[in-house]
């Protein structure tokens, strides 16, 4: 079968900047005491909230002096190009504060060789890129940018601000946007019309995935970390490692893998779609039949380095028959644990102002997880929200629109916001989530076609990036 008008596709920071829009202060600026009137800020200075406007006649903090924006010490040379030390900087906190990794020394340190390697490649890559004429022009960087913004459903100053708050200039994220687009245009010249899936290919997948419909289905994202030689292999371990503690420590999985997996599924946010009991390595399987739903690992050596894996759903054998129950207010239980989220709103908000903290309302309820999370992130995220940890309530000394949205949940859920006279509210239940038995549908013909492309490509792109380091010379300082 002739390749179909395929190309291998970047993935962005677009996920990760929605969860920014909750965990970054700057997106809430609208919730000021001020509604219609919306401070223009470029210093990362606190956003101001219902309840945290400064005090009448109350002394303003002086900003902190600025650094200046050329510490320009050369911490790399590659091929005698050189990696300044602002470059790096400014990239680390690009990397901590789209993937939510606390700016602590300890994580920077972690977070350091790490980005400062990727900066290399990214070298190595724009000058493979130039010497094929492949350029990226300003008109498609923001072309690209606009459609993160569109898809966070963000302005381009609330991107700013987020950027800002993290020290981060505009400048650097637009650079690893052009890096992006440059290297998958390269990556797309080069192995253009060579990657080609016959039909007996597809065939050969569909019988192998037929195989697995009578065995248990886990939806997998993974972290790859390669052992080059034996000698590495403790200096590998130690990174993968130090990714878990990131991630333990509020790091989102999607963009540390996009930033420091050196598997294909780096483009998918390390994503290696649905495997079967059985079929990947004997280790690696060992340890995912352990897993519930939700569940990462630590660090797993198997063929070729080192893996952190992540469960995202686990599917019964293809035709299981699962039971649906919607949740009901009168299947709630006497009592419950319960989470409340409070955002205050100024005296008399116009309705649009109130529709706009309802949307944010929304969007902190997709970033909720947990009781737990809400508790120690949205008040430090948010300022000017409110956590109450109410304990076990009496559902009969709620009140009826409490109970309204509570019994649309299920376990370990998260309720619709909805206005009340002390602001916007949010519920969280605080009791054991249960885990959905969900069954296996086998995909489509053309759905594993496209699999088998991306495979392909991605395997090809990770091959020419090897290459490009191994015959480079690269002096670290």
């Amino acid at each position: 079968m002739a390749l179909k008008s395929r190309t291998l596709q970047i993935r962005s920071l677009a996920p990760v900047l929605a969860a920014l829009a909750v965990l970054v202060p700057g997106v809430i600026a609208p919730l000021g005491a001020a509604p219609l009137q919306r401070e223009a800020r470029v210093d990362p200075a606190a956003a101001t909230t219902p309840g945290a406007a400064p005090e009448k006649g109350e002394a303003k903090v002086p900003a902190k002096p600025k650094k200046p924006h050329f510490q320009n010490g050369i911490v790399a040379l590659v091929n005698d190009t050189p990696i300044t030390s602002y470059e790096l900087q400014q990239r680390m906190a690009l990397v901590m504060t789209t993937s939510n990794i606390p700016r602590t020394p300890e994580m920077e340190k972690k977070v350091r060789d790490q980005v400062l390697e990727q900066l290399e490649t990214e070298v190595l890559q724009r000058a493979e890129a130039n010497k094929n004429d492949i350029t990226v022009s300003a008109v498609e960087v923001d072309k690209y940018m606009q459609e993160i913004i569109s898809e966070n459903h963000m302005s381009l100053d609330q991107l700013k601000e987020i950027l800002a708050r993290g020290n981060v200039q505009l400048a650097t994220f637009r650079a690893q946007l052009a890096a992006q687009i440059q290297w998958q245009k390269a990556v797309n010249e080069h192995f253009q019309g060579r990657v080609t899936i016959s039909p007996e290919a597809v065939d050969a997948e569909m019988a192998r995935i037929k195989e697995g419909d009578n065995k248990a289905h886990f939806a997998v994202s993974e972290i790859f970390l390669a052992v080059e030689n034996p000698d590495q292999d403790e200096k590998v371990r130690k990174d993968a490692e130090g990714l878990v503690t990131q991630l333990k420590s509020g790091g989102q999985f999607t963009s540390i893998a996009r930033q420091f997996s050196q598997s294909p599924s780096a483009a998918q946010g390390g994503d290696i779609g649905v495997v079967f009991d059985g079929q990947l390595a004997p280790e690696l399987n060992k340890v995912l039949a352990t897993m519930k739903t939700g569940d990462m690992s630590e660090p797993v050596r198997s063929t070729g380095g080192y893996y952190i894996l992540v469960l995202r759903q686990r599917f019964e054998p293809e035709g299981t028959k699962i039971e649906d129950k919607k949740p009901t207010e009168a299947g709630l239980p006497a009592t419950l644990p319960l989470g409340r989220v409070l955002l205050r709103l100024p005296p008399k908000a116009p309705q649009d102002y109130v529709t706009k903290v309802l949307e944010i309302g929304k969007t902190i309820q997709n970033a909720i997880t947990s009781c737990d999370m809400a508790e120690k992130t949205i008040p430090k995220s948010v300022p000017g929200s409110l956590y109450f940890a109410l304990g076990n309530v009496r559902m009969a000394d709620l009140n009826e629109k409490t109970r309204e949205v509570l019994g649309k949940t299920e376990s370990g859920g998260v309720a619709d916001p909805f206005l009340s006279d002390a602001g916007i509210e949010i519920f969280v239940r605080c009791d054991k989530r249960e885990i959905k038995q969900v069954a296996w549908q086998k995909p489509t013909r053309e759905q594993i076609e496209q699999q088998l492309f991306n495979e392909q490509i991605s395997a090809l792109a990770r091959r020419y990036n090897r290459d490009l380091r191994r015959n480079a010379n690269i002096e670290t300082r």
